[in-house]
């Protein structure tokens, strides 16, 4: 099976399985490999349009809180709490830690900047988007939380990966295969945060 059509099996089994997208499958595949979802916690999917990673936490967590933000507006998933806004805006911020009225257990990202043509700016500016991940989880994450985003293999990743190892015990690369080949996306998987 050729790459094309190895992408095209995940979009056809999204719709079959009834996800939004197919990246649902790349948060399944990094949930399988280290095991973040569970009952009772509370989760902040950033960055959810069109929900596809809203669908899979809402289907896997019993008796938790869900909440997902996006500039974009999500057709209403069970379970999930939408606020439409931009996350970096700190009005969003305070309605996100005002929701949660506690520390957040897991924060998903599976941001990416709009693409300019530019790979090198698109790079740099999705790879912001996780710093700023990194930056709001040392403030909102449980001790033991967990932050999962998405990142490009680029000139910044060292940057990523210095201030995560300052942030957490622990931290972790993984390209799901539901990802495509030639993409330079990659997620981080960090856990633990330092004290």
């Amino acid at each position: 099976m050729d790459s094309r059509s190895y992408q095209d099996h995940f979009f056809k089994k999204a719709k079959t399985s009834g996800y939004r997208s197919r990246s649902a499958f790349k948060l399944i595949e990094l949930n399988s490999k280290f095991k973040f979802l569970k009952n009772s916690i509370k989760l902040l999917d950033v960055g959810s349009f069109p929900g596809g990673w809203s669908q899979v936490a809402a289907k896997t967590i019993k008796n938790g809180k869900i909440l997902s933000i996006d500039k974009k507006k999500i057709e209403e998933i069970k379970d999930v709490k939408f606020i439409m806004g931009d996350f970096l805006e700190k009005k969003s911020k305070t309605s996100i830690i005002e929701y949660f009225n506690s520390n957040i257990d897991v924060i998903l990202s599976d941001m990416a900047s709009n693409t300019t043509g530019n790979k090198s700016l698109d790079c740099i500016r999705t790879n912001q988007l996780c710093l700023d991940i990194l930056d709001f989880s040392k403030q909102t994450l449980s001790t033991k939380g967990v932050v999962v985003s998405k990142l490009f293999m680029g000139e910044d990743f060292e940057e990523i990966k210095i201030r995560a190892k300052k942030y957490f015990k622990k931290i972790d690369f993984f390209k799901p295969n539901s990802s495509r080949d030639e993409s330079r996306e990659t997620y981080i998987h960090c856990s633990g945060l330092s004290t």
